[in-house]
This record gives C-alpha cells, structure tokens and sequence, in this order.
C-alpha cells in the first residue's frame, strides 16, 4: 500500500483528520485542488469562523491540536437568544444559556476559519505521517474488497486501505461510490463578515431572530484596539445578493439596523463572504473502503455551531475504529459499523436544525409571536433548558448505535 489512508478534501475536517490519524501512526496522504488560504484578507479567505464545543477539545487534544490553537480562542461562555421579530427591529425578548450552569468549562472556544487553515497546515508539515498535497485533487476511485485505489490530479494514482471523503457538500469521491444525498434547499443565503464595535462581547455569542434567519455575533479577539466580532447573517437569497452589492456605508447602517444596535454601531472590518443555505445528509456514511465525513456526510444551515462539531464527532468515532481495528482497517466491517454508530446522530440533528432554520425564518406576525412564546416557555424550565444545553453540545453522542 502507498498510505493507509488517503484524505479527499483540505478544508479544516479534512486538515483535523490528517493530523488526528497521523498522531495514531497511520500513513496519510491529504489533497486538496486549492492550496489554503491562510491569510485574512486574501483572496478567497474564508471569514467565517468556528465554535469548537466542549466534545471537540477533546478530540483536538488527542489529535495533538489544541496546544497549537488554545491561544488563538476566544471561550464562549454564554449563548444569548434574541427574538426581534416584532414591527420594529429591535428586541422583544432576550434570553442567555450560561455555560456555568452545566460545566466549569465555556461552552466552546471560537477561531476564525483562516486561522485555523493557517496553523492546522503549519502542523501537518511538521508530521513524518502525513504527506499534505495542496493543489492536488483527487479524480477517481476503484475499489475491491482489499484496497482502494485513487486517481490524482497529478497524473498519479495511489493505492490504500481506506478512502476519508472531507471534500465538501458536492463530494467528488462520494459521487465517485455511487451514494446519494437528501438536500433541503431554503431559498437562502448567508453573509460572512467581521465587524468591528464599541460595546465588548464579554465572549457572548448572540443570535438575533427576525426574519430571513438568525444574524449571529460569535466573539473574536480584539481589533486595532476595539471588541470584535465575526457574523453570519441570514437572509432570503434575493435580499442577500442585494446586501452584497451595497458600498460599504450603506451595509454598515442595513447591519446596524439588523442587529438591533446591541453593540452600537458596527463598523466592518473585513471582506464579505457570501454561500448559499441547504441542509443536507448522505443516504450512507460509507461504501466499499470509503468512509464520509464533515460536509460530504451532512451539511447545516450555521445555527447551533452544529456543522464541525458533527465533523469532529464523525472523525472521533472513526478513529477509534481505526485504532480498534487497525489490522483491518478499511473493511466491511469497520465502515458498516460507522454508519451504524453516526447515522443517528446525523439525521436527528440535520432534522432538528432545518425545523428551527425554518422558524427562524418565519415572517408572518402570529408565527414570530409563537418563536418567542416558545423561546419564552423552554427558558423559564431549567431542567429543559440544561438539557438542551448538553445536547446542544452533544453530550454523550459518540456511544449512539443505530440500525440502517
């Protein structure tokens, strides 16, 4: 065999799962059609940024990752609720889940995307294990009962025991096994930017419901001296694509007025990104030597910080199989039971967080009333709202095993 493991896809699950099966000792080539961007603001930064949970330290530590990261976090200690869907923007009602009511640790720590590219690749070179490849693609797969073999970009083809797909919502390898998708489209899109605010986040993260969806403030580090914050705002895509094209003091007062002047006025601090909302899930986690991970095995609309933190779940569970298994790595066997042990997990959470992407969406005055008579009634029971909480976090998810 030429690796162990052959990883399609650089993206942050893609470059984690390097790192992670390199530090158990597999042999791992990781490609990528485009070198990351791991500058700010260069072309094609990506401006979104990250929650790591509580479950995902973990697992960064294992991977021998969080060291390298730790400094860079911002802990989030608290997740504030805002409903705003009233006549006016502004709000109605406002309710804060506090991390110190289930754990001493915040409820997750969050990094800017093109950091995380940065310091995640600065890890990998320093790994005998792993060979990263960026502007390498992966371009078809042949598989047998006892290997898989990979046709690359380059020309070359290489031989291995197990195939990780992390190549994105439109997963060349997962086409390449013949496995379907169930997608969820929302006539929606979602802004990515950074802004800059003279009241301090105190490391809360804030989603303000409207219309359209939620428009989030997650905490990042200091700017030039001023509180800082990355936001995803959520929009139906016709009032989306307008917002992009609007100069930058006409986006700055229309985000502003969205976000109900909670920091003050907002001053953007970054380029604008803009993508497309679905929700989506693979029919099957695995194939024949291949195993689905990250956004080829379920995509998210961003509530919740669901999206990574179900791709690290996916790749902890994998890795122990792997480790379990190591003599047997790649087989039926080990990839049945994968897909045994995530697919619930999967599609109870896809389905939960289309439900509340629609209510945050809701226009109509009655269905804006009954979000935040909702939020109102799940707030004042505690012992609702704490195990809300942990399953936000996902606690206790990787022992989950269900049928097909």
């Amino acid at each position: 065999m030429d690796y162990d493991i052959v990883i399609s896809g650089g993206g942050i699950a893609g470059l984690t799962a390097a790192a992670a099966f390199g530090a158990q000792g597999f042999s791992v080539l990781c490609v990528d059609p485009a070198p990351p961007v791991t500058e700010r603001e260069a072309v094609g930064a990506d401006l979104r940024s990250t929650a790591f949970l509580q479950p995902a330290r973990g697992f960064l530590e294992r991977a021998g990752l969080w060291d390298r990261l730790a400094n860079h976090a911002m802990p989030l200690e608290v997740m504030r609720i805002v409903d705003a869907g009233g006549d006016k923007p502004e709000p109605r009602v406002i309710k804060s889940f506090e991390s110190g009511d289930i754990s001493d640790l915040p409820f997750g720590w969050n990094l800017p995307n093109w950091l995380l590219r940065r310091e995640l690749s600065a890890h990998l070179e320093g790994m005998q294990t792993v060979d990263f490849r960026p502007g390498t693609a992966t371009t078809a797969l042949f598989t047998r009962t006892a290997s898989a073999r990979v046709s690359l970009s380059d020309g070359s083809r290489v031989t291995t025991k197990l195939v990780i797909a992390a190549d994105g919502r439109n997963s060349p390898m997962r086409e390449a096994a013949e496995i379907g998708v169930t997608t969820t489209r929302f006539g929606q899109k979602a802004l990515a930017f950074a802004v800059t605010h003279p009241i301090p986040h105190e490391n809360v993260s804030t989603e303000i419901h409207r219309t359209g969806g939620p428009f989030t403030f997650v905490p990042l580090p200091d700017l030039d001296g001023r509180p800082s914050s990355a936001i995803v705002w959520m929009e139906d895509a016709a009032k989306a694509d307008a917002l992009m094209q609007l100069d930058v003091p006409a986006f700055e007062a229309a985000m502003t007025t969205r976000s109900c002047q909670l920091f003050g006025v907002l001053t953007l601090a970054s380029q604008r990104g803009l993508w497309p909302i679905i929700a989506q899930a693979a029919n099957r986690l695995s194939g024949e030597r291949i195993a689905l991970v990250a956004e080829a095995a379920h995509v998210l609309p961003p509530i919740g910080a669901q999206g990574l933190n179900m791709s690290l779940a996916d790749l902890d569970v994998l890795l122990d199989l792997a480790v379990a298994q190591r003599e047997t790595l790649g087989s039926a066997a080990m990839l049945d039971m994968y897909h045994r042990k995530r697919i619930a997990d999967i599609r109870t959470r896809v389905a939960g967080i289309t439900l509340l992407n629609r209510a945050s969406m809701a226009s109509d005055p009655l269905l804006r009333d009954m979000r935040a008579a909702g939020l109102d009634a799940l707030y004042a029971l505690k012992p609702v709202r704490k195990t809300l909480m942990q399953v936000g976090l996902g606690t206790g998810r990787k022992s989950v095993d269900a049928p097909s």
